[in-house]
């Protein structure tokens, strides 16, 4: 990455803050795209070490104009702009549409415009739907179980139509469940401590039985920045996991343990998905990724928890424990 410019498209969230950090930290020239508001706020990127190091712009990948013009002089694009809570794709599902699908429609047309030399992708496990056969390997079939996770199908086959009718050099890189520091708590792990941190005694969630395969940021990260070096990936799919799993009940237990907290998970009506719409087992199959990159995560489940614990301990007011976040 020495050198590379490279822009990064929803590089003010959570896992696209961290990926600028290494790509920061790996000798590349950011730039960093931030959803444009009129505070001048850029997101996670506030929170990041280096920002001087990195051109922000503010702006939505729903425009293509503007799409087009941030791609130029650049070699690689990470594409990670998304709308991705699953709750909030029942009540707005053509947002996604616009967003998901529409926005990698611009990121592909303007890297192509450009002659980019590398588009990164970015998928989710959630387009698997429930497991099928385990672990899940990329020829899994795609199972839209939510309005979210439809909308990154398509998004993906628009990406890939791409490099089939117009040779553009890319990779969809399939994160399953990342966690860690500055996630919000729309996602599990967050929301468990959140509330546990707050010293409640009854934690609530959805349902208790699926089971996750969950990343730590730091290795999804560079699961992003392998791909982008493996010129075996270009046309391909790839998962990025871990190949392990655990029950949404034994995890609340692992975190409560960590923490030296005594409570307990309780399912609430509100936070529960609909049930032909909830995915109950994701299991990722990484050995395709292991053999493109030689990728392993190196961060266990407990040490990854570990440092996100300490994050949110030290940043209770990123957090609204008592509303539920859709």
């Amino acid at each position: 990455m020495k050198e590379k410019r490279v822009l990064v498209t929803g590089a003010d969230g959570f896992i696209g803050s961290h990926l600028v950090e290494l790509l920061v930290k790996q000798g590349a020239r950011v730039r960093a795209l931030s959803c444009y508001n009129s505070f001048n706020h850029w997101g996670w990127l506030e929170d990041i070490a280096d920002l001087k190091a990195v051109e922000v712009v503010g702006g939505d990948i729903r425009d293509p104009f503007l799409v087009e013009k941030i791609c130029r002089d650049i070699d690689i694009v990470f594409h990670l702009a998304a709308l991705i809570a699953i709750p909030y794709s029942y009540l707005a599902p053509a947002s996604y549409v616009d967003t998901n699908i529409t926005g990698t429609l611009n990121v592909c047309q303007a890297a192509l415009e450009n002659g980019c030399e590398r588009v990164i992708h970015t998928s989710t496990s959630e387009v698997y739907g429930t497991a099928r056969y385990v672990p899940i390997d990329e020829g899994h079939p795609l199972q839209p179980q939510s309005p979210y996770s439809a909308s990154k199908i398509g998004a993906d086959m628009m990406a890939m139509s791409f490099f089939n009718a117009f040779n553009l050099p890319l990779t969809i890189a399939r994160p399953f469940n990342t966690y860690g520091p500055r996630q919000s708590a729309r996602a599990i792990i967050p929301t468990i401590i959140s509330q546990a941190a707050a010293g409640k005694k009854e934690i609530k969630v959805g349902s208790l039985s699926p089971s996750r395969d969950f990343n730590y940021v730091k290795d999804t990260a560079r699961g992003f920045t392998l791909l982008a070096e493996s010129d075996q990936a270009l046309g391909e799919t790839v998962n990025i996991g871990s190949n392990s799993e655990i029950t949404i009940k034994d995890l609340g237990e692992m975190i409560f343990k960590l923490m030296g907290r005594e409570a307990r998970l309780v399912t609430e009506s509100d936070r529960v998905r609909p049930e032909k719409s909830e995915v109950e087992r994701l299991v990722c199959d990484n050995r395709k990724i292991a053999g493109l990159t030689g990728y392993s995560p190196q961060y266990s489940l407990q040490a990854g928890l570990a440092e996100t614990i300490d994050w949110i301990n030290r940043h209770p007011e990123k957090f609204k424990v008592d509303i539920y976040n859709v």
